[in-house]
């Protein structure tokens, strides 16, 4: 069994008020590249991980990891042999491990099926697993569990992904925002909803990794219809109309960043 785990992004990230039990409530928009992470199994008597890849370095406990986790969560026969192919920067604000985990679900759920209780089974594993199972274009509410379906009229749109190769962690960037709620998700469609919208940890991830600005400043001279961060950071991303636009702009992007070009689901 082969599957791609789908790089996340967030087209748009409202952090509206924090909740009594210490999180946050968001109105995010899911989206998917069609590109990421890979991984393999195969049947064994007992599940096992092995990590590589240019970020496998990353992961020092592979027993420890949302793929282990994910995998122990739900009945899958006798035993997997599983391997992670980590393309994903870590800490980057692209859901890599959650992605991961949401492979393993679809590996499951093609082999065996999901448990009527999947979705709960999922958001244990964290908040952005849910939308990952599916990878499809959504729109995420409460701490991003409760997900809502959205006409994806996105889907195809050539992107541009870009890491300054600096990990940046969700916990500090939450307790650096201001705590001011700006409002909630507005639009039509899900393309007159991205543009209307915001990432609202983009300025308190800024504060922390200022080489996030010029990320953008990069990816903003490049023609793009849309840039803005992803997620927590410190990964940005870029819209554009025409691949030919979106691989000029990576030619263009300095080569000790981190950059991935595909097109959204």
């Amino acid at each position: 069994m082969r599957e791609t785990a789908y790089a996340k992004i967030n087209l748009a990230l409202h952090v509206r008020r924090r909740r009594g039990d210490g999180y946050h409530e968001l109105e995010t928009l899911f989206a998917f590249v069609d590109a990421g992470d890979e991984l393999s199994a195969s049947p064994a008597q007992a599940d096992s991980l092995r990590v590589v890849g240019e970020f496998g370095g990353a992961l020092d406990d592979p027993f420890g990891n949302i793929v282990a986790k994910a995998l122990h969560s739900l009945p899958h026969g006798p035993g997997w042999a599983v391997t992670l192919e980590k393309n994903l920067p870590v800490a980057a604000g692209l859901g890599g491990g959650s992605a991961d985990a949401g492979a393993i679900f679809r590996m499951v759920r093609d082999s065996h099926g999901l448990p009527e209780d999947w979705h709960a089974r999922a958001a244990k594993l964290g908040a952005d697993v849910p939308a990952c199972v599916e990878s499809v274009a959504c729109i995420g509410r409460g701490t991003g569990t409760e997900l809502d379906p959205i006409a994806n009229d996105l889907a195809g749109t050539p992107v541009l992904l870009v890491n300054p190769r600096i990990p940046l962690a969700t916990g500090p960037v939450f307790k650096t925002w201001d705590g001011v709620d700006r409002g909630a998700l507005e639009g039509e469609n899900l393309r007159d909803m991205t543009l209307r919208g915001r990432n609202d940890l983009e300025a308190p991830a800024l504060s922390l990794v200022p080489e996030i600005g010029a990320v953008l400043a990069a990816l903003g001279r490049t023609g793009a219809w849309l840039t803005r961060m992803s997620g927590s950071g410190a990964t940005c991303f870029a819209l554009y109309d025409t691949p030919d636009q979106r691989d000029a702009a990576l030619a263009a992007m300095p080569a000790g960043w981190w950059t991935l070009a595909g097109a959204l689901r």
